[in-house]
């Protein structure tokens, strides 16, 4: 069985002209409707995140200023980052789902989730929002494993933009292994090949910086080199997956030449890796991608194989 989460109120976080709306949500629905794949799925409902399950991973500080400066009509945290009125509730739906996601995968209720959510999360640092991002989800996510007694995480990130709120999260955490594929040198800067950790997590960060103009062929090659040596160290009882469609070819905001089918070969090596080392588990949370209709197809070709599709 394969969740889904989805509400309309991820809607109501209004961005107005920016590449993050609305729209990508409607038209990803609109695609799984059509495709018959919404019906294949178990539709949870759920709680959104309070504050302190934010707290576990953000400062205080941080949470408090989102819910301030919503609740005084909104604004921009920079100048990528929109908040409007709702936001604070729709960023805590968002992380909620993910929460309850990983803890439903874990009771074994599920072994696979997919959760359509927005605001996205990645580059959501513990102290700040930025990059779109003003919860990071699928962190928390990670954080609600640990909790519950998980040894090892791994988080694999295809975003073509680094996750570097998710790095920075578990940077010293050798439970959590952190896995990028992402366009260099690009926004934000970070996720450069020698940073793999410090202290004890030494080892458990690994970077793939791909420069653009890189082949499909050479990508592909070398994220299932890189992902399956990675995994095989790490082990991890649990996967999550910061799914992002923005290496697109077609994508306006980041692009790394990619086709459909090839998030189609991403999806099923990390289904893969999670059979072989994870009794199946993979909890899957939409990052980026700005082309509505391509995104579309690009989330129903991933939910496909996260429903058994080979």
């Amino acid at each position: 069985m394969t969740l889904l989460y989805y509400d309309p109120r991820f809607l109501d976080h209004d961005t107005g002209d920016h590449p993050e709306c609305a729209e990508r949500l409607r038209q990803i629905m609109a695609e799984l409707d059509h495709c018959g794949l919404t019906d294949r799925c178990e539709r949870p409902s759920w709680q959104p995140a309070d504050s302190e399950r934010l707290a576990t991973l953000h400062d205080l500080k941080h949470v408090e200023s989102m819910r301030h400066l919503a609740a005084g009509g909104g604004g921009r945290v920079d100048p990528d980052t929109v908040v409007s009125p709702p936001s604070f509730d729709i960023g805590k739906l968002a992380a909620g789902a993910v929460c309850d996601a990983v803890d439903r995968v874990l009771s074994d209720e599920a072994r696979k989730a997919f959760c359509l959510v927005r605001p996205p999360g990645h580059h959501a640092l513990p102290q700040r929002a930025m990059g779109f991002c003003l919860f990071n989800n699928i962190a928390l996510g990670a954080q609600v494993a640990l909790e519950r007694g998980v040894g090892r995480v791994l988080i694999v990130d295809w975003d073509v933009h680094h996750g570097n709120g998710t790095q920075d999260c578990f940077y010293d955490d050798p439970r959590v292994g952190f896995f990028s594929v992402h366009r260099w040198p690009f926004y934000p800067g970070t996720g450069d090949a020698d940073e793999t950790g410090t202290n004890d997590g030494l080892g458990a960060t690994r970077n793939l910086p791909l420069p653009f103009g890189t082949s499909r062929g050479e990508y592909l090659k070398a994220v299932t080199a890189e992902l399956e040596d990675f995994a095989t160290r790490i082990k991890p009882e649990l996967v999550l997956v910061s799914a992002g469609f923005d290496s697109h070819r077609a994508d306006p905001v980041g692009s790394l030449g990619l086709e459909v089918e090839d998030f189609q070969m991403l999806s099923g090596l990390v289904t893969s890796l999670a059979d072989a080392h994870a009794q199946g588990r993979v909890v899957s949370v939409l990052e980026g991608g700005y082309n509505p209709p391509v995104l579309a197809k690009c989330v129903a070709t991933h939910l496909e194989h996260l429903l058994g599709r080979t």
